[in-house]
């Protein structure tokens, strides 16, 4: 048996799934070209499109934006004290790691106001196109409101395998910790101490349990979504694993997708 044959288990009605190699080599089950709800998964594609700003000059890494004292680092980062209100800091900047689609969607407003182009035009014309992402379409919060394919999943995860939009030196400052001894709660696997994120990035470290495989390397970064969506990216095995469902994210995803990663290891690393 594949891999990826185990998503037909799933408690799921539709799933997508699938993984690719530095080197290029693929697989995938279910329909590729089926679209489905992103949720939190648009968190580091977005992500990708404020870093081809910040290469072009629209945006600065370290300029203020969001609370007093925080920077557009700390937003990317879930580092700027900002939960779901955007006018009331739950903290100050650099203190705790604190979940924040609110900071998302003030990373939009800046990239809109620094650059004159709506949010998702700007993603489009960023990412989107250059990555010959047809299917992919962000069509609300930059924070969870994008569409995609499985296919188009995994060109993003190759171009973050060997980046092309960004510079190397950019890509791996992302997906390397950001105030890296930060605790704080990752959603649906309570607290960490330290809890690392990227710029954009959920990165694993030393999270146990964590929704990758036991196997995955502590450099492991990606992000999943509530709407039972993930991706991550293992840059150790220079492999990368997609999945799309139709069910949210609950207790059935907690033991099936990190068994899921386990086997695709082992199966790509073999």
């Amino acid at each position: 048996m594949m891999a990826l044959d185990l998503t037909e288990a799933w408690p799921v009605d539709r799933v997508s799934a699938g993984w690719i190699t530095a080197a290029g080599a693929t697989a995938v089950v279910g329909a590729d070209d089926a679209v489905f709800a992103l949720a939190s998964v648009t968190k580091p594609l977005f992500a990708y499109a404020v870093l081809v700003s910040i290469e072009e000059g629209t945006l600065g890494l370290d300029q203020p934006a969001g609370p007093e004292g925080a920077t557009i680092r700390h937003l990317l980062a879930h580092a700027s004290g900002l939960g779901d209100d955007p006018s009331s800091p739950l903290s100050p900047p650099g203190r705790r790691r604190i979940y924040s689609n609110a900071g998302y969607e003030l990373l939009g407003s800046q990239l809109t106001a620094a650059s004159g182009i709506p949010a998702g035009d700007y993603f489009r014309e960023a990412v989107v196109e250059p990555l010959g992402m047809g299917s992919t379409e962000l069509t609300g919060s930059p924070a969870h409101g994008a569409v995609s394919t499985v296919v188009d999943l995994l060109k993003v995860a190759a171009e973050w395998l060997a980046p092309t939009l960004i510079s190397e030196v950019t890509m791996i400052d992302a997906r390397s910790p950001q105030f890296a001894r930060l605790p704080g709660v990752l959603p649906g696997y309570g607290r960490h101490d330290p809890n690392p994120w990227g710029l954009g990035f959920e990165i694993k470290g030393t999270k146990a349990p964590h929704w990758t495989g036991t196997t995955n390397s502590p450099a492991t970064f990606g992000h999943f979504g509530r709407a039972g969506t993930f991706l991550w990216i293992d840059p150790a095995a220079g492999v990368a694993c997609a999945a799309l469902t139709d069910r949210d994210f609950g207790p059935w995803a907690l033991p099936l997708w990190p068994a899921l990663a386990d086997a695709v290891l082992a199966e790509v690393t073999d």
